[in-house]
């Protein structure tokens, strides 16, 4: 028995050493690279940082092509980043530590927006906030805001599940979530549709991306103060399943009519940060299907997908929360859970890539034009439609949570420790347990 629970525990170490070594030897370069063609690659990054709750080591910060310029890192994270034509920079954060709690217990988490000034010595100061608290510091965050050419930003706000227009410190327009989708009894109690962006594409006309139902949907402001939605991007099919949309106390049929409004997961799944590319087309970062996808408006009115791209220099993309097309036709992709922010060309080859410390939830390339309006954007060029050529692979639940939670709490862990290497290390984990088990048994049993 001694021999067993020894061999065991060889077996054990042995197949970690195995999964370790190996799987280093065949990951790819994480080296920061750059074609050499002579573009100016200054790029904002918002960081949600990492930690328990993913919500530690938050920072903005700019890029110059090969490294850090300067970076502000006082909020616990931070998302959504983009600079003014004054150059300053808008960023939607998250901070806790706040005195001012209205209803909550003090302390408590603020959410809302920063004007960060950045200097030349690397650093970056906070002049202007506009902020309130929150119950919790998950899922209750502002993760967007656009300005406005009046002046003011409409910025999204997850913890009430709407979006707002703020002029000089006060709200003076909103569009509530629930007038389309049903509400629970309080909506700051649970993240129940996670509104994560907003987009102005016209004049009153906002894009908005409601995660949690996987759909885009367009508002517009009336005249008379009101709001309207004018189109559904993704919109629920009668009949459909809505299982996507209703696990993890995320949309919920409270009306009793035995539907919600949930939207096909293989047009869009738990999408971030639509870019409105011009009428009739859009990008969008398909998060939970592990892509970038663009859409486009057929003649009868449905959006279809166009474009499709799945992995960046050989390695597949994970949880991607950001895709914008520049200028040039290029496409910057940040690549959330493999910490990288990279720029590809119309075929899908990297021309630039950018390893990160902690996790990104947005990057945004400097200058960035037409900024607060109505894009018009390049579209994919492509013949092929999948660059990948290939489908995506349905992850495992269980390992795909243990991924997550090892990329955000342990920064320092490589990326490509996967669901596969988190699977083996389980099993080398489980015969040393039961090696050591197995020794215990043989000295009680003398």
């Amino acid at each position: 028995m001694r021999t067993r629970a020894v061999e065991l525990v060889l077996v054990g170490v042995l197949l970690f050493g195995l999964t370790v070594a190996g799987s280093a030897l065949v990951a790819p370069d994480r080296s920061t690279a750059a074609v050499d063609d002579g573009t100016s690659r200054a790029t904002l990054v918002g960081s949600q940082g990492g930690g328990p709750g993913w919500h530690e080591h938050g920072s903005a910060y700019l890029l110059d092509g090969t490294g850090v310029e300067w970076r502000e890192d006082s909020a616990d994270s931070y998302f959504d980043v983009q600079r003014l034509p004054d150059g300053r920079v808008l960023a939607g954060f998250m901070d806790s530590g706040y005195e001012e709690c209205g209803p909550y217990e003090s302390p408590c988490a603020h959410t809302g927006i920063r004007l960060i000034d950045p200097d030349a010595d690397g650093g970056a100061t906070v002049v202007e906030e506009y902020s309130f608290p929150v119950r919790s510091q998950s899922n209750s965050e502002i993760h967007d805001a656009e300005p406005l050419p009046g002046g003011g930003f409409a910025m999204t706000d997850m913890d009430n599940e709407r979006i707002m227009i703020v002029e000089d410190g006060e709200v003076t327009w909103t569009w509530n979530a629930s007038t389309i989708y049903d509400e629970p009894e309080d909506p700051t109690r649970t993240d129940w549709l996670h509104i994560n962006d907003i987009d102005r594409i016209g004049e009153d006309r906002f894009l908005v991306s409601v995660r949690n139902a996987n759909q885009l949907v367009i508002v517009e402001r009336t005249d008379d103060g009101g709001s309207e939605v004018v189109e559904i991007i993704n919109e629920d099919e009668p009949g459909s399943s809505d299982d996507s949309c209703t696990g993890n106390g995320q949309l919920r049929d409270t009306d009793g009519d035995g539907d919600v409004r949930c939207g096909d997961p293989s047009i869009l799944d738990h999408q971030h940060n639509p870019q409105w590319l011009g009428d009739g087309a859009v990008l969008v970062a398909d998060s939970d299907n592990d892509r970038v996808v663009e859409l486009h408006r057929s003649n009868d009115g449905d959006w279809e997908i166009a474009w499709v791209v799945r992995s960046v220099d050989g390695s597949s993309l994970h949880w991607p929360r950001d895709a914008d097309r520049l200028e040039n036709g290029h496409t910057l992709i940040t690549d959330t859970l493999n910490k990288r922010i990279v720029e590809i060309d119309e075929n899908g080859t990297a021309v630039w890539t950018y390893p990160t410390e902690r996790i990104p939830y947005e990057a945004d390339r400097v200058p960035r034009e037409s900024q607060g309006s109505e894009r018009d954007l390049p579209l994919a060029t492509s013949d092929g439609v999948d660059l990948d050529g290939g489908s995506s692979e349905a992850g495992i639940p269980v390992l795909s949570t243990l991924v997550v939670g090892v990329r955000a709490a342990a920064p320092w862990a490589p990326v490509w420790f996967g669901e596969t290497q988190v699977g083996l290390t389980l099993v080398s984990l489980a015969l040393v347990l039961a090696g050591g088990a197995t020794a215990v048994r043989t000295r009680l049993g003398r």
